[in-house]
């Protein structure tokens, strides 16, 4: 509006025509040149006016083009931000299924040993109670003994029922845990945690009733057939209430596994409108900006208008001048707009190319992930299958030595040996028990009264286990338990050195395991 003020001016009347042979008075004289003065003082007026109105004009291209470039860096940063959360995003899963997967095969090596603690207590009760069944036969009548020897078959073919329906049920539920495991997120982790710490609570819960039931029940011979009913009638209840609880922990983890589902679908879509939104305001922007470079051409215009209203005698020069900056300025700004269109559709092409390459990037990291889970399972499985079929064999088979086996052995049952490499292997092997925290699963059991076990451990050089021999019990045999459970959960241990390999097949280490407020692997003989 300063301007607008400035370019006001008085224009001048016109030039009265001259008479002829009349001779001006000195005071027409000096008006005239007056009158010529203030009109050479009105066109630098009027020049300075233009100049200051380009000025003005470059000013404000030039801030336009700072905003739009501002507008572009602010989009390139939000982009990176969020390429690197999805980063983060993903390493954080990474991590999470990767601890899943530790604390699963640990809780699957817990459960898989107790149950053949459990499988070797009710053979050892078995044993018991068909000892006490054959002196109850031999005091008793032909006829009771056949009774007995009948219900002892029946209770045989029961235990056998029970024990198939049993591991059908273990089938059938750990297939329907892969299942689940496949589609979880890192938030079934501390579910699944405190599920395995419940079940191993109640399955150590039940263990002492069972051990304290079958205590009662041998020092109460009298009562064996009542005994026995009720220890049927638990070990049904228990099976359904371990039935009944492996049901419900599917059924949360399928929840949690929606849950998941349906918060990655919400925040999808919440990407999709902010980048929606963010477009819009883009656009937006774009079209004010453009609005404001028109009402600013449109406002130069009028003011140039009310200018040529002011300069009558310079309107022809000025008029064609002004018409050829207009069409250039015109052409400028076309050009301009256009540039501005293809930068804001290449900006746009860009991204959706860069989201589809994310979006790929996204979907072959997760392909790849669900490859190496499967692997790691089909493995796991497998190793657990032989392992299996390895105790089912040294079960069956007659007690023999380590020793016995053809392969090339290297002992180690002290710290003095020849072979410097053997030892570094035993102290780093030694290492991994005691550091890790194996205590745990051994806490509770060693505050029983109990003798330092002496155990013997056979690696192969791949670091798998071949065997673990007892040299001597702790007489404990839930410490025994969890002594094979610990050794087992920091599988696999280093394979040999090249040196080792070229010496040894199997490499025996005899350690005495010693807990207090840690498990300590003391030498033989200290």
């Amino acid at each position: 509006m300063e301007q607008s003020k400035e370019a006001e001016f008085v224009v001048p009347p016109a030039p009265l025509e001259p008479t002829t042979a009349v001779t001006p008075a000195p005071a027409d004289v000096g008006r005239a040149t007056k009158a010529r003065v203030e009109q050479q003082t009105l066109e630098r007026v009027a020049e300075e006016e233009v100049a200051r109105a380009e000025s003005v004009r470059l000013e404000n291209e030039r801030q336009a083009e700072a905003r739009q470039e501002a507008v572009r860096q602010e989009a390139l940063r939000a982009e990176s931000a969020r390429a690197e959360s999805a980063r983060a995003e993903a390493e954080r899963r990474e991590q999470a299924r990767q601890i899943t997967a530790q604390q699963e095969a640990t809780r699957q090596e817990a459960a898989r040993a107790e149950a053949a603690r459990i499988e070797a207590e009710r053979r050892e009760n078995a044993r018991q109670a068909a000892a006490q069944q054959d002196t109850a036969r031999q005091e008793a009548t032909r006829a009771e003994a056949a009774r007995i020897e009948a219900e002892r078959r029946e209770n045989a073919r029961q235990a056998a029922a029970q024990k198939e329906a049993a591991r059908q049920e273990a089938a059938r539920v750990e297939a329907a845990r892969i299942e689940a495991e496949r589609r979880e997120n890192a938030r079934q982790a501390a579910a699944q945690q405190e599920a395995a710490r419940q079940e191993t609570a109640r399955i150590e819960a039940a263990r002492v009733e069972a051990e304290r039931r079958e205590n009662a029940r041998q020092a109460a011979a009298q009562k064996e057939a009542a005994r026995q009913e009720a220890a049927r009638a638990e070990a049904a209840r228990v099976e359904a209430e371990r039935r009944e609880n492996a049901r419900q922990a599917a059924a949360q983890q399928e929840a949690a596994r929606q849950e998941a589902a349906r918060a990655e679908a919400a925040r999808v879509e919440a990407e999709r409108r902010e980048n929606a939104r963010q477009a819009a305001a883009q656009q937006e922007a774009a079209r004010q900006e453009a609005a404001r470079v028109e009402a600013a051409r449109i406002e130069a215009e009028r003011r140039e208008g009310a200018r040529q209203a002011a300069a009558k005698q310079e309107a022809a020069r000025q008029e064609a001048a002004r018409a050829d900056a207009a069409r250039l300025e015109s052409e400028r700004q076309e050009g301009a707009r256009q540039a501005a269109a293809q930068q804001e559709a290449a900006r746009q092409e860009a991204a959706r190319n860069e989201a589809a390459r994310a979006e790929a990037a996204q979907l072959d990291a997760k392909r790849e992930q669900d490859a190496r889970r499967d692997a790691a399972r089909r493995a796991m499985g497998k190793q657990l299958d032989e392992e299996a079929a390895r105790r089912k064999e040294a079960e069956q088979a007659p007690p023999r030595s380590p020793s016995a086996s053809p392969l090339r052995r290297g002992r180690l049952f002290g710290r003095s040996d020849p072979n410097g490499e053997l030892i570094l292997y035993a102290e780093a092997w030694s290492r991994k028990i005691t550091l890790n925290m194996g205590f745990d699963l051994v806490r509770e059991a060693a505050k029983q009264t109990h003798t330092d076990p002496m155990v013997t451990v056979a690696i192969r050089s791949d670091g798998s286990i071949e065997s673990i021999t007892f040299v001597r019990s702790s007489g404990v045999p839930a410490i025994d338990d969890a002594i094979r459970r610990i050794i087992h959960s920091q599988m696999p241990y280093l394979p040999f050195q090249p040196a080792l390999s070229r010496e040894y097949d199997v490499i025996e280490i005899r350690r005495t395991w010693h807990f207090d407020t840690a498990i300590r692997l003391v030498l033989t003989g200290q």
